[in-house]
């Protein structure tokens, strides 16, 4: 019955709500992707979810996201073009939650939970932190949700790397490196 269940709602959703999102009559359709996920095994999808936590001074920062693969495509400026939002992942977007206010590259944000988004771009990338909980990708990411936005330049790392990694580092700085193919961003974070 929930398979039946399952794949009823699917059609549903291919049939109703996603042409009516697609011609721009505001139906968000988020939520209709989060209950279809339930059903959903999340450690036997393609792209696996992950789960990074550290602190900084007395904040604790969790990140939940998905590990897309390369799959022998080209990732940045491609795959994931250059000047657009992107999840930062795959699947639902990339999710941060802090029980404190911490210190990212500057700038001050408050204890609570968000949406990681990025714009990749070849020399920098926009990071931003966005209210709205529980969307699925991008597609209904909204500008006015942002909390904080900050600019990191882009690098470049030693190997290519087949997922997307994000991870904690804490020397030379304290911070999030975000890694996927051969590229590197490195978002400082400090404790507030």
């Amino acid at each position: 019955m929930k398979k039946f269940l399952k794949y009823f709602l699917v059609c549903i959703g291919v049939i109703v709500l996603i042409p009516l999102s697609l011609w721009g009559l505001g139906v968000d359709i988020s939520p209709f992707f989060n209950y279809i996920n339930t059903f959903q095994d999340k450690s036997k999808r393609p792209s696996p979810g992950a789960t990074i936590e550290a602190r900084f001074g007395e904040a604790t920062v969790r990140i939940n996201y998905s590990q897309p693969a390369k799959k022998n495509r080209e990732i940045f400026g491609k795959l994931v073009p250059y000047g657009e939002v992107w999840r930062t992942g795959a699947n639902e977007a990339t999710s941060i939650s802090l029980d404190k206010a911490i210190n990212v590259a500057g700038k001050t944000l408050p204890a609570g939970k968000y949406q990681l988004f990025t714009i990749p771009r070849a020399d920098k990338w926009t990071i931003i932190f966005n209210s709205k909980s529980d969307q699925w990708g991008a597609f209904f990411y909204d500008e006015k949700s942002d909390v904080l936005r900050v600019d990191v330049p882009s690098g470049s790392n030693d190997s290519t790397l087949e997922r997307l990694i994000l991870a904690f580092e804490t020397m030379p700085e304290t911070g999030l490196t975000i890694a996927w193919d051969k590229t590197k961003v490195f978002v400082p974070i400090k404790a507030q």
